[in-house]
């Protein structure tokens, strides 16, 4: 049998316009401590840290956590661009299931640059410079940021293919804005309606600047634990189960098909989805709330089919349904998602994963999904990686126990 893996304490900065918030330092650790806060545990009892970040020089993640505690543990500091967070969260679910360890922090932390993303380096191969080459093939390049071009031209094959409009990625936009009014942490907390949204100043094809997720600076934390360490640690009341977690890369249908859709990873989603479904035995239409990569609206419209929320080319009819938002089939980015939360890259992640526990543990205040029980996060890196993980409350009610011994 395999070991089960429990998140039992996590930990989220609010996450703020570049800049204006200090420096990776100081929100990392304020992230970390909140995480072993939550857990009720001592640093002294964490085993291995993972640090996620994708801007940064090596070593950030001990020039953090040498802040917290300096116990000779091993830290990794991972890069898998904006799926980054969910890749840490899976390495150290692979590291617990592997009976390495017991207990794991993973800590996603970003200090972005103003404005849209940018290479680093001119004078080497760009990561994606091969996915830039495959839409060149298919349609001008325009001046100016890549990725809302990536998405943009997506969203246009979304449209083309199966009839969904300008009308739908408002929506989806002004739900997202809608719930992120409600979520503390937020950086944009301003309930922007569907037309505030459509007469936002236009970014690339159908994409408006309300569409798009901002930089941001921010970071967030989350404990892992083997069912061992949380019955030790008497944490059964606060352990939240990963029920399963998947990940995918890109596949050779993404530079032999002329799309899109393709090229912004929809058959990572499919494979991972289709995989984290079958393990788990769990229906998506058992999934009551999910965090998935909103990085531009269009995206969140084509994850909607990718994740089987809804049919191939039903996403439409979905949203127009309201089966994204509370009352409907299942409440999608309750936080606000990268849209209204903010995305610092490598924290994006334990965000989401953050909020999925809040939810599953009826800890999300006014934004609380009501009877919340499955959980399922999505998070997307470019080049590509995506992670899918599916969440579910761990134990039934149980005393709790004060006991912060290592195992």
């Amino acid at each position: 049998m395999p070991r089960r893996i429990f998140v039992v304490g996590v930990g989220m900065t609010k996450f703020v316009k570049p800049n204006t918030g200090g420096d990776y330092p100081e929100f990392a650790k304020e992230a970390a401590l909140d995480a072993i806060a939550d857990a009720g545990i001592k640093y002294e009892d964490i085993e291995q840290c993972v640090c996620a970040y994708v801007a940064g020089d090596s070593t950030s993640g001990q020039r953090v956590l040498y802040q917290i505690g300096m116990t000779g543990i091993p830290i990794y500091n991972i890069n898998n661009n904006c799926s980054t967070g969910s890749s840490g969260l899976f390495l150290a679910k692979q590291l617990i299931e592997g009976d390495i360890s017991n207990i794991i922090m993973v800590l996603g932390f970003e200090k972005m640059k103003p404005g849209a993303l940018k290479g680093n380096y001119t004078d080497r191969a760009a990561p994606l410079e091969k996915h830039i080459q495959k839409m060149g093939q298919m349609i001008k390049i325009q001046p100016g940021p890549m990725t809302p071009q990536y998405f943009g031209n997506a969203g246009i094959e979304h449209m083309k293919k199966y009839g969904t409009t300008e009308l739908h990625i408002a929506k989806v936009a002004a739900k997202n804005h809608r719930h992120g009014a409600r979520n503390p942490r937020a950086q944009n907390r301003k309930a922007y309606n569907v037309d505030e949204v459509l007469k936002s100043r236009k970014i690339y094809g159908p994409l408006t600047k309300l569409e798009c997720c901002p930089t941001s600076d921010g970071a967030g934390a989350a404990i892992l634990m083997s069912e061992d360490a949380v019955i030790r640690f008497g944490l059964q009341h606060k352990a939240v189960e990963i029920l399963g977690m998947e990940m995918a890369t890109d596949t050779p249908s993404l530079f032999r098909d002329k799309s899109f859709i393709k090229i912004v990873g929809y058959d990572m989603t499919v494979n991972a989805a289709k995989r984290l479904y079958e393990k788990t035995a769990v229906s998506p239409k058992e999934v009551d709330v999910v965090e998935l990569h909103d990085c531009f609206a269009t995206n969140e419209i084509i994850t909607y089919e990718g994740l089987q929320l809804c049919g191939e080319g039903q996403a439409g009819k979905f949203i127009d349904a309201g089966d994204n938002t509370y009352g409907g089939q299942v409440v999608v980015n309750p936080s606000g998602g990268l849209i209204a939360k903010g995305h610092p890259l490598g924290a994006t992640g334990l965000a989401q994963c953050a909020e999925l526990v809040w939810q599953l543990r009826g800890e999300a205040g006014e934004r609380q999904v009501q009877d919340a029980r499955i959980g399922l996060q999505h998070n997307l890196g470019l080049g590509g990686a995506v992670v899918v993980a599916m969440y579910k409350k761990g134990f039934a009610a149980t005393p709790q126990r004060n006991i912060s011994s290592k195992l």
